[in-house]
């Protein structure tokens, strides 16, 4: 981002039905597959869909009874439930090959605890975690509204109220900042998969009301920067018109391009693996860090090595709206919460299958769930951190 106070930010989001998130959604309903069966379940999953095709390669270790049949069923189950029963791309005659075998010993004896170790990070890497005040999920806003959108129009489409929308589906907006706050769109984006019948101004004035709906008042952009269907037609979508694959969504899943990213997906990994566990355990240090008014921004990085329970390194920036010192900051937070890989997983209780919930309109920002989906959302840590300061 700018370092003026004056700029303009922009970001995207993608639907479920994206060809990419479809391949999010069937990867992490395998994780809860699994962990459903057996919450130790170890899980690398990756999905491809395309025409009328979906492969499914990876490893795991779980219960025996769960076999390629299972997988098979859960994907097109995850293929229902988004709507896809389109020529190209039907969740009950699409093809699935079962690809899915054993997970490596090496990987195993290094993550696995043992007598004489913790259990050890399952691989090595840097995770980022990020809030700020821009919203009142302490998310950032051209990432948030954009995500909502779609959210709406996936509702809409859903319900039955706008049954002529398609399931593949992108947003994005392009906010105005002054004196670094969001203040109005200075340009909106909208692309959704449509009936043959409906033409692109049709499509416009069907998408228009739940755009208006999403944005504070008075932010709506000009007429002539609100773009739908910019190229005319989008009735062919999916996994038919573009192939998909797991992972490929990190920026829209993570922060819009607000934050830096470590490089390492979520989607179809259980909570071994510090790439999703570790960036959700950043994402609730920063969100109570902001929470408890320490800083108006906050980002924060942790890196590791493979089979290793310590996080080697935790870097805190409040990007000079901090009101204590970072690194009493991250002493304090280290104190607060066991970041090895375990830690992290019992603290926020992780090994539970609450993870297809996550694979559409972004990891963060969401609401904690009853049964646990969503614990790094939670706020439980505000009052111990003003004490610590």
């Amino acid at each position: 981002m700018s370092n003026s106070h004056n700029y303009i930010f922009t970001s995207e989001s993608v639907s479920e039905g994206h060809p990419d998130k479809v391949c999010d959604r069937i990867s992490d309903s395998i994780v809860d597959l699994y962990l459903k069966a057996d919450p130790y379940s170890r899980v690398a999953l990756e999905t491809l869909a395309t025409t009328n095709t979906v492969v499914l390669a990876g490893e795991v270790r779980g219960p025996e009874h769960i076999g390629p049949h299972d997988l098979e069923a859960t994907a097109r189950e995850a293929i229902r439930s988004i709507g896809y029963a389109q020529k190209g791309f039907h969740w009950g005659t699409v093809k699935i090959d079962v690809l899915v075998h054993a997970q490596s010993a090496d990987i195993a004896q290094g993550v696995d605890a043992a007598a004489d170790k913790d259990e050890g990070a399952g691989d090595q890497g840097i995770m980022f975690g990020y809030a700020c005040k821009e919203t009142p999920c302490y998310m950032p806003a051209p990432l948030h509204y954009s995500h909502r959108i779609l959210e709406e129009l996936a509702k809409a489409r859903h319900s039955g109220e706008q049954p002529l929308l398609g399931p593949d589906a992108k947003s994005q907006i392009s906010l105005v900042y002054e004196n670094g706050k969001p203040v109005r769109a200075s340009s909106i984006v909208v692309s959704t998969q449509h009936h043959d019948k409906l033409d692109q101004k049709a499509v416009r004035e069907i998408v228009r009301p739940y755009v208006m709906k999403v944005l504070p008042e008075g932010w709506m952009c000009p007429e002539s920067e609100f773009y739908v269907n910019p190229t005319g037609r989008f009735v062919i979508g999916g996994p038919d018109g573009d192939a998909g694959l797991t992972g490929r969504k990190i920026i829209v899943d993570t922060y819009g391009g607000a934050a830096p990213h470590g490089g390492g997906a979520f989607s179809g990994k259980d909570p071994t693996k510090v790439d999703r566990s570790a960036a959700y355990a950043m994402r609730y240090l920063a969100k109570n860090v902001v929470a408890a008014d320490l800083a108006d921004k906050c980002t924060i990085q942790v890196a590791y090595a493979i089979g290793v329970s310590k996080p080697l390194a935790l870097y805190v920036n409040t990007h000079g709206t901090g009101r204590v010192d970072e690194q009493k900051l991250s002493k304090t937070l280290q104190e607060l919460m066991n970041l090895s890989p375990r830690g992290i997983r019992e603290h926020l209780k992780l090994n539970r299958p609450i993870y297809a919930r996550t694979s559409a309109y972004g990891h963060f920002g969401r609401e904690p769930d009853a049964d646990g989906g969503f614990s790094w959302e939670k706020l439980d840590l505000v009052e111990a951190l003003k004490k610590a300061a």
